[in-house]
């Protein structure tokens, strides 16, 4: 890597730095927002996927705020507030926890503290889809779901992971505007900023599978029967030895056929938007195969490469707000992005809330450093070799002396992490002078102290535990979720906290029956409103 270049854009970094640590807007890197939405399969007290329906007594999983489903009935989603401090954010999700286990302790269930599932139904057919009810939207969720079990099985949508969802204050990027001297409007130039964001992020992701990835075993029925390349760990469990995130590797969500060929634009807001567009308008054969309909039952939104912008898997996304009944793209091309959502985070079997304020500390910095850093556009090569960096780490990370590719040539990992670090270091110096402390140090060392030494990893701990305690995956996953079902039980909500949620689970309820009551126009006419928007608004 030529020194300067390197010097270059650490000086970018710097001197954006700079500007926005001082004068009267100083202040404005303290508030941005962050929020968590977390995934966890319901299980009962054996280990085994609840077959019961979402419980009533945490309200609609349709309108609820803050609980709802992903995509089975099973795999609950707990959302956060978006919060200016992720230690507030860390004790909503904590809070949110405490109340969801004093509702599923009353049926003997617990939450599944693990990316990889535990023990599914025999057949595929036998996992829940999530059902929303019998408005039209409703109707839509459950038939969306309905078209992901088509195109990728049941079982695949049972991973469950952790988003990080990112935001700078509005004032961050007035000042860069003006610093930067920017033509652009100041919707365009934030956009391009959080653009540039998730270009360094594609780029060096890789490093929060070494630091973060928690799911290097999984069950071997989890495969039901499918050829990989893993290694046997014992009769049960299936496993790399140097694996980061199975969840995030070729056995996830990137090994779909639909999507293979899907190569989302990042370099400008314009591209972005064209290229999910083109996703969700255009054909795909094999699912043309499948058809829209089944014995006069809907099966899926459409037949297109995406039924919704949303089945894009893609370890981050640009996003904003959208307005009741509008689409996520419609929302970007009319008000531009307003934060990213990282999703690549592995739950951490190791943490009751599957995360640690470490980590979010940690994540805060990483993201600032992206989003002020130097950042090249993409091209399709360097996309392809951002992807298969990311690719080599959830399944060799650990490996001692593994080389990267940067810019068509090989680097050690260790040597490109240090560099990432250095980075990193500022942006945590510079939060830590504006909140004062030393919070995001103390974070950054945490990490650093992992690339020194592989055995303190997440990954390398699961595999650790597994082997001293002689435990399979499942055994494993078992008992760290009975561990954290008993902390969270052992500390119940006070009297206040719990009438807030319940009132919430009752005004979700209400809502949802309200929509269903005054609900007006046929399923087939709202789809094809649904579908005809998108194609209206995007024509390709």
């Amino acid at each position: 890597m030529p020194d300067t270049t390197s010097t270059r854009t650490n000086d970018v970094l710097t001197q954006r730095l700079s500007v926005l640590s001082a004068g009267p807007h100083r202040d404005a890197l303290t508030r941005g927002l962050r929020g968590i939405e977390k995934e966890s399969l319901r299980v009962t007290r054996d280990g085994h996927l609840a077959m019961t329906p979402h419980s009533a007594a945490l309200g609609s999983a349709l309108t609820h705020p803050s609980i709802t489903t992903d995509y089975s009935e099973a795999l609950i989603e707990i959302i956060t507030p978006a919060e200016q401090d992720a230690s507030i954010t860390l004790d909503k999700l904590d809070e949110l926890h405490r109340y969801v286990y004093s509702v599923l302790a009353r049926d003997g269930e617990m939450l599944w503290n693990e990316s990889m599932p535990g023990l599914l139904p025999a057949s595929d057919d036998g996992i829940p889809i999530a059902r929303y009810g019998s408005s039209n939207i409703g109707k839509l969720k459950y038939v969306y779901r309905m078209g992901l079990a088509l195109r990728y099985g049941r079982t695949m949508q049972c991973i469950a992971g952790i988003h990080y969802n990112y935001s700078l204050n509005e004032e961050v990027w007035r000042v860069l505007h003006a610093h930067d001297q920017s033509t652009a409007t100041q919707t365009d130039y934030q956009s391009e900023r959080y653009l540039a964001l998730i270009r360094n992020f594609r780029r060096t992701s890789w490093l929060l599978m070494y630091l973060f990835g928690a799911s290097p075993a999984l069950d071997a029925r989890f495969l039901r029967g499918r050829e990989n390349t893993l290694q046997s760990l014992d009769a049960d469990t299936l496993y790399l030895p140097y694996a980061t995130s199975l969840r995030m590797s070729d056995l996830g969500y990137s090994n779909t056929t639909g999507q293979s060929a899907l190569r989302a634009d990042y370099d400008t807001l314009p591209g972005y938007l064209d290229a999910l567009a083109q996703a969700v308008s255009q054909p795909y054969p094999p699912y043309e195969a499948i058809g829209t309909h089944r014995d006069g039952e809907w099966v899926q939104i459409n037949t297109n490469i995406l039924q919704i912008e949303n089945e894009f898997y893609s370890t981050i996304r640009p996003k904003r707000v959208t307005w009741p009944g509008e689409r996520p793209l419609h929302a970007l091309a009319a008000r531009g992005v307003q934060y990213v959502e990282v999703r690549c985070m592995d739950i951490d079997p190791f943490e009751p809330t599957g995360i640690s304020l470490e980590a979010a500390r940690f994540l805060d910095a990483y993201l600032l450093a992206c989003a002020l850093d130097d950042s090249p556009l993409l091209p399709e090569a360097d996309y392809a070799e951002a992807n298969e960096n990311f690719s080599l780490v959830t399944k060799e990370g650990r490996k001692p002396g593994l080389a990267l590719a940067r810019d068509g040539q090989p680097v050690a990992m260790q040597d490109w992490a240090t560099e990432l670090f250095a980075k990193i270091e500022r942006t945590a110096a510079a939060l830590d002078a504006l909140h004062g402390g030393d919070a995001h140090a103390r974070a950054l060392a945490a990490q650093r102290a992992k690339l020194a030494d592989a055995s303190l990893t997440p990954s390398a701990r699961v595999l650790e535990t597994m082997r001293d305690q002689q435990q399979t995956f499942l055994q494993f996953a078992l008992a760290q979720s009975e561990r954290h079902a008993a902390d969270f039980l052992a500390r119940p909500l006070d009297a206040q906290t719990t009438a807030h949620f319940d009132q919430l689970a009752r005004e979700s309820l209400d809502a949802q029956a309200k929509l269903e009551r005054e609900e007006v126009g046929s399923f087939d006419a709202f789809v094809a409103a649904y579908r005809a928007y998108t194609l209206n608004r995007f024509s390709v």
